[in-house]
């Protein structure tokens, strides 16, 4: 007989097992293994034994057909995907099926294993559901992840603004030497470049730019609106504005990206999901290697160290704090540590419900 491999060996599973019959009342476990245009469904029981195993086009109604037959004994259903999940999850969920999202930078993988494709895998998340070890990530309530979606393309149009005008300031100071202050530079108008530029051609490239910049401000300004709208009726809002510094859109991208404030057990968890944590890995006062620094939300970063920037403009206690503290480091570094104290003091007040005393964070 063929030696099984390493990892089915380790299951105490058969080499190539086939679908068996599930009895009755047995607990059975599914991983989704989710991809662009496709999904790969399987089904275990509890010894192992694969029950069902078939790739499917990402339709909910033939998900949903395929899974029927085992409802009653479903356990859970384990999703690994990396970006198309809400039709999948909000689909599984209005289905009454009790639902896993997968931590994919947190999943064990397979170890000894030469050979894998999206079966092995798939069987592989149902396993870990089945034994407890799944790690999983937080499903954001669907009714507020709109706003939340809505506010990351804010952002995006935004940056895109900022770069259609900073290509402006590049073509005017190569071109006529002359360079605009950043105020100078948001208002110039087409007339302006008819008056300094004499090329039709560079003239051209520069009033498509101004165009879409000005297209970009009209669509920022009307999701703005949108979002302090909806922003305004929740009690963490209410509360993240009476820092001095955190306007609308800082309080409504603090509230929305941190969602649920009692899903972080300690505020230490907290500041490690906002990046303002060192990712290193000591060992007797040496460093021995880095965790990976890009795990957290991008967007609670960006608004604690904007945060940051304004509480030096707009309060004296964190002024005063963040001298002292780049006296002895640069301001990089002094920034980002006052948006670390900013994020646990955000932490508190959000899951408190307590406004903002100064005088306690900076003493």
């Amino acid at each position: 007989m063929k030696s099984s491999s390493p990892v089915v060996a380790c299951l105490g599973l058969p080499k190539y097992p086939l679908p068996q019959q599930k009895e009755e009342h047995m607990p059975l476990y599914a991983g989704i293994d989710l991809h662009a245009n496709n999904s790969f469904l399987a089904v275990i029981d509890e010894t192992d034994q694969l029950v069902e195993a078939r790739r499917l086009p990402n339709d909910l109604e033939l998900i949903l057909k395929l899974l029927e037959p085992y409802r009653q004994e479903l356990a859970g259903i384990a999703v690994e995907s990396t970006f198309n999940w809400y039709w999948l999850v909000d689909g599984l969920e209005e289905s009454d099926y009790r639902v896993h999202l997968v931590n994919t930078l947190a999943a064990k993988q397979y170890q000894g294993l030469k050979y894998t494709d999206d079966k092995t895998d798939a069987r592989w998340l149902a396993h870990m559901l089945r034994l407890g070890i799944l790690p999983t990530g937080w499903i954001y309530p669907k009714e507020k992840r709109a706003i939340r979606d809505l506010l990351r393309r804010r952002s995006q149009l935004v940056r895109q603004k900022t770069a259609n005008r900073l290509g402006l300031r590049n073509v005017l100071e190569r071109t006529t030497a002359r360079r605009l202050s950043a105020n100078a530079l948001k208002k110039i108008s087409q007339d302006d470049l008819c008056e300094w530029i004499e090329d039709p051609n560079v003239r051209l490239s520069m009033t498509a730019s101004l165009a879409v910049a000005e297209a970009l401000s009209q669509q920022i300004d009307t999701i703005e609106k949108t979002i302090q709208k909806h922003a305004v009726l929740e009690d963490s809002y209410r509360i993240l504005i009476s820092i001095k510094g955190i306007g609308p859109v800082l309080a409504s991208t603090i509230q929305y990206e941190t969602g649920d404030i009692g899903r972080f057990q300690a505020v230490g968890n907290y500041v490690s999901y906002c990046r303002l944590v060192k990712a290193e890995r000591n060992s007797n006062h040496r460093v021995k290697g880095q965790g990976l620094r890009k795990n957290g939300n991008p967007y609670l970063s960006w608004a604690f160290h904007e945060a940051a920037h304004f509480a030096v403009r707009f309060q004296p206690d964190a002024k005063r704090w963040y001298e002292k503290k780049r006296s002895k480091t640069c301001p990089l570094v002094a920034i980002r540590a006052l948006a670390h104290k900013l994020a646990r003091a955000a932490y508190f007040m959000m899951r408190d419900q307590v406004p903002y005393e100064p005088k306690r964070l900076f003493g």
